[in-house]
């Protein structure tokens, strides 16, 4: 290399590092956001949320994801949450994605500044969680649930790390109405009328974005926090979906890639809004000739990777570009209902019983309508567009720059033995303590989002003499238990149950998260409407008096990290609702999240470490598992894994906006293979002048679903269904549906096949 070469490369280098220095100089933070699929096992396995041992998976509605941010400041610290589509956190999850982050980065991401929370929706895989309660249903652990959120969790963590680049972030507010209601509010009622009085609603109505800007790039993300419980889709229903959070953040980040797409007059890439037919008003002659001549394919083996490859959106990504991320966060949602039309007897169609939620006594037959009633389906979709389209309302005018250092503070806590100071009634102060985790007889009532059986009653603050004896069989309180949970009656005395291991948290994590003057209360449950803004105007003020009036917008994370379920107002937990008798800790285990919270607002203004407090435990080697696994797949003799048992008829023609394309495969048990950002159902169009077939709806697009069945349980021989209901913006043209699987034969361990239905025409 000549003397001239080696200073015109220097000089390069130091232009190079010129540039990064301006570019820090102009923002204060390093921003990058990831997704990577979480969607778990589509069959056989109990799902999370409901408790009902019946509703196990049989399907996709649509896929679920894990969406992280990380923001930094350079060199300095840095912070970074994820939000997933699953019902709630869990600690064992927690505990080894935080492992294998240590494994890749060392100290940079750990306990103290990573925060995991879940949407909370209902229709997603349950046996993740490592505490006996949570696996009941799910007939124990199940490792598949539990891989797949960790693996999940850490690409979408190592995704938006790569991605990290100067940016800003901006922060914009909203009220958002008809999105949710107060399912339990004769609870509400309960509390003091002074503090009710401050409220317009008996639920928190405002959502809260942040909108990630990078430098160069524009526009790149958003999360928001607003309450609303993932309950739209009923606990009859077995097909995996993201319910309403998840159809806003799908609704919301294919808004925005359309929008890029029309600012970049880039229509030709992003299939679903283009054109290829020029004359939508033509016989089709052609068109159904054509369509009558691509007949099925029948069955073929596959390769793994064709069916990734064949994702929808990936074709829709620029190479050099970061992917846009949104994420519908779930906040202090614990008695919130997506079922806004209210609460109703499904045998009289008169409203429930107002204290108790019952119908002539029983619980069984009240049932919250959503505003798509009785289309679950339809009620999911519209109160996540109503959630999405505040929040592209709030990300278009947001203006508002966060501004300020990145901070955390974290801590575990023993809430079994928790000692609490509160105001005594005459003034001063007293000392109370947290109990042991227990479950009330309200619990097994269940609410309007999902009815409990048996006689069970919302509002019971005394149970009845049959199921303590039931109760005690497994584990009969002890007195002082009994005397610290009171008014609550004991059904299950979850803290006290050691066998085989444990049956209930005692150890949780409660964490703050800081940029600027966005501060992020993280929650290892679900708090109730009051009980949140209890605990966000304890923070605030402590805040504001440490920075001599600073402003800050406060909002909680819910279900983040672990789940400890429910934390309801003292006077909430009086009247012993669903909410109240799912407050693990007794009548002070709000007091004691408050006090917490406080201690550690207090660490982070005066920058004082915190104590990291008793560590949980790491439960893996002790799970137990009863799901029977997958031992085969077959089909009948003569036909093939992918072949079209039900075709669409020939010379098919469908109108889009209103049929429904339905055709059915011989398929193979979805458990063999995840097809992890792949698909299982895919819609394809016939491209004129290119002679190939182009995909353009696939398994994670609310339009299209799949769903599998056998004829009876255990059976090898099983059957997928795919139901394309044609959208109002597809394009004029001939299509196809196309099935992806696995097979466990005794020939071959795994084998991948698909096949596709005759073509059609769509007009």
């Amino acid at each position: 290399m000549t003397r001239r070469s080696v200073s015109m490369h220097c000089t390069l280098f130091l232009l190079f590092l010129l540039k990064i220095i301006c570019v820090f100089s102009d923002s204060d933070y390093l921003i990058g956001l990831g997704s990577y699929d979480i969607t778990g096992p589509a069959a056989d396995v109990n799902m999370m949320g409901y408790a009902n041992m019946e509703q196990v998976t049989s399907g996709v509605h649509f896929r679920l994801r894990a969406r992280a941010f990380i923001v930094a400041e350079p060199y300095k610290k840095r912070i970074a949450f994820v939000n997933l589509d699953a019902g709630m956190a869990s600690q064992l999850v927690t505990i080894k994605v935080i492992e294998r982050l240590k494994q890749r980065y060392g100290e940079l991401y750990t306990e103290e500044n990573v925060a995991i929370s879940g949407t909370h929706t209902h229709a997603g895989p349950g046996g993740y969680l490592q505490y006996i309660l949570y696996l009941v249903t799910s007939l124990g652990f199940v490792h598949q649930s539990f891989n797949v959120l960790v693996d999940g969790i850490e690409k979408s963590i190592i995704q938006a790390h790569e991605n990290l680049r100067p940016g800003s972030i901006l922060i914009n507010k909203g009220e958002l109405l008809e999105a949710g209601v107060n399912r339990s509010p004769s609870a509400y009622l309960n509390n003091p009328a002074h503090e009710r009085s401050k409220y317009e609603y008996d639920v928190d109505k405002e959502m809260t974005l942040v909108k990630f800007v990078d430098d160069q790039w524009g526009p790149v993300g958003s999360f928001n926090w607003f309450a609303t419980h993932g309950t739209s889709m009923s606990r009859t229903n077995s097909l995996i979906s993201g319910d309403n959070k998840g159809t806003a953040a799908r609704l919301m980040e294919d808004w925005f890639e359309q929008k890029d797409c029309r600012a970049s007059n880039d229509f030709e890439s992003h299939r679903r809004v283009s054109s290829i037919i020029t004359d939508p008003h033509g016989e089709y002659q052609d068109l159904m000739e054509m369509a009558s001549s691509l007949l099925s394919t029948g069955g073929k083996t596959v390769t793994k990777m064709s069916s990734v490859a064949k994702r929808v959106r990936s074709g829709f990504r620029h190479a050099d570009k970061p992917i846009f991320v949104s994420a519908f966060c779930q906040t202090n949602c614990g008695d919130v209902s997506p079922n806004v039309l209210g609460a109703f007897c499904i045998d009289t169609g008169l409203p429930c019983d107002f204290n108790h939620s019952t119908c002539g006594g029983k619980n069984e037959q009240c049932y919250g309508h959503g505003p798509g009633y009785p289309d679950e389906v339809e009620s999911t979709r519209l109160i996540g567009e109503r959630q999405f389209k505040k929040a592209a309302d709030l990300f278009t005018k947001a203006s508002e720059e966060i501004q300020g250092k990145v901070d955390y503070r974290h801590a575990f806590v023993d809430f079994s033995q928790l000692e609490v100071t509160i105001n005594g009634q005459n003034g001063g102060s007293k000392v109370v303590k947290t109990c042991p985790a227990a479950m009330g007889f309200g619990f097994a009532a269940g609410t309007t989002d999902g009815p409990g059986a048996f006689d069970f009653k919302q509002g019971d603050d005394q149970g009845n003499p049959f199921w303590r004896l039931v109760r005690n069989l497994l584990k009969n309180p002890t007195e002082e238990q009994a005397r610290c949970q009171r008014p609550k009656p004991i059904l299950l005395d979850t803290g006290e149950m050691k066998q085989p291991y444990d049956w209930a948290p005692s150890i949780l994590p409660v964490q703050i998260l800081c940029i600027g003057q966005l501060v992020i209360l993280c929650v290892p449950g679900e708090f109730t409407t009051m009980a949140g803004r209890r605990l966000r105007d304890a923070v605030k003020t402590v805040l504001k008096e440490g920075s001599n009036g600073g402003e800050f917008s406060v909002v909680i994370a819910g279900l983040t990290n672990s789940y400890s379920q429910y934390i309801a107002t003292f006077e909430e937990y009086q009247v012993q609702r669903y909410e109240g008798a799912s407050t693990l800790y007794g009548p002070h285990t709000l007091s004691g999240y408050i006090q917490e919270f406080k201690k550690l607002a207090n660490d982070l203004l005066s920058g004082q470490t915190t104590d990291p407090g008793p560590q949980p435990p790491d439960l893996l080697q002790k799970q137990i598992s009863l799901l029977t696994p997958v031992v085969a797949d077959m089909t009948p003799i003569g036909t093939k894994f992918g072949d079209v048992i039900s075709d669409v008829p020939r010379f098919s023609k469908f109108k889009k906006g209103t049929d429904v394309v339905t055709v059915q495969f011989r398929s193979a048990n979805p458990r063999n293979d995840l097809m992890t950002e792949g698909t299982f159902a895919l819609v394809e169009r016939w491209l004129e002048g290119r002679e190939t077939w182009v995909p353009v709806y696939d398994d994670d697009d609310f339009c299209l679903r799949f769903k599998w069945s056998r004829p009876f349980k255990l059976s090898t021989q099983s059957t997928a269904t795919i139901e394309w209901r044609i959208p109002e913006t597809a394009s004029p043209g001939v299509y196809r549906t196309t099935h992806f699987g696995s097979a466990k034969t005794p020939i071959s361990s795994i084998h991948h096949f698909s096949g596709s239905s005759s073509a059609f025409v769509v007009y």
